[in-house]
């Protein structure tokens, strides 16, 4: 049975790791993708992913689109409405970390993290909301991270970009709610994706493990498949939730 069978899905920063596992998943459940990368770098990755996404039966466009930017925004779900007619699920996916110690980090470091991770959620939901409360109907999935819920040294911007997608997740569940429109996030924990391959190394991912019931990193699509759920009417009545995928993490 697929779930979003039929369904327009929007994913922001989807060239790569998490990302591309939640295109490809929601694909595979019959939504028709339209998806984000922003560098030039990933116009190849993002074209190879159309392509795969097409050949699952649906129709799937990339679009170059800077989430942290507000017009950016704006014309992007102007163009997904002209292209696919309507948004039915968002994911806020896109996301990036500039790790340093708060000593020696940066106002740009700080504010390149926020306009990345965390005004990029306000930027995107802002617009898909329009046609949402136009159908009276719609699921927004927000990535968060175990970093927002639980900190981490030398992570103080991630972590306070994450933990800010919370509180705005909770906040926007009660504002939409009545509208027959969800709103939930999504706390990873450590995934295996290009952002976190040096965990996986020496004694750094030893001691990382010790740290995880299950004993293992997760995999995106472990994560594409906690999204496919919350998108779907399967969590019909679940909304204003962070749902950890951590291993046991945060046990």
């Amino acid at each position: 049975m697929k779930l979003l069978e039929g369904k327009i899905a929007i994913v922001t920063g989807a060239a790569r790791g998490i990302g591309e596992a939640i295109a490809v998943k929601l694909a595979e459940h019959g939504a028709n993708i339209a998806f984000t990368y922003v560098s030039d770098s990933s116009a190849e990755r993002a074209a190879v992913l159309e392509s795969k996404l097409r050949d699952l039966g649906v129709n799937a466009k990339a679009w170059k689109s800077n989430a942290g930017d507000f017009a950016q925004c704006e014309s992007f779900v102007n163009e997904v409405m002209k292209e696919f007619g309507t948004v039915d699920v968002c994911v806020n996916n896109a996301g990036i970390s500039k790790d340093n110690l708060l000593l020696r980090m940066t106002p740009e470091q700080w504010d390149d993290v926020m306009d990345i991770n965390l005004k990029s959620v306000f930027n995107m939901t802002k617009q898909v909301i329009r046609p949402m409360m136009k159908a009276k109907k719609g699921s927004i999935v927000n990535m968060s991270s175990i970093i927002g819920i639980r900190g981490n040294a030398g992570q103080s911007s991630y972590a306070a970009s994450k933990a800010g997608i919370i509180g705005f997740t909770k906040s926007v569940a009660l504002e939409l709610g009545s509208r027959n429109i969800r709103c939930n996030a999504i706390a990873p924990g450590f995934i295996e994706t290009d952002m976190t391959h040096y965990l996986k190394e020496g004694a750094a991912a030893e001691e990382f493990l010790k740290k995880i019931p299950l004993g293992r990193f997760g995999k995106g699509e472990e994560i594409a498949n906690t999204t496919l759920f919350l998108a779907s009417d399967m969590s019909s009545y679940i909304t204003g939730q962070v749902l950890s995928a951590c291993g046991g993490l945060n046990i």
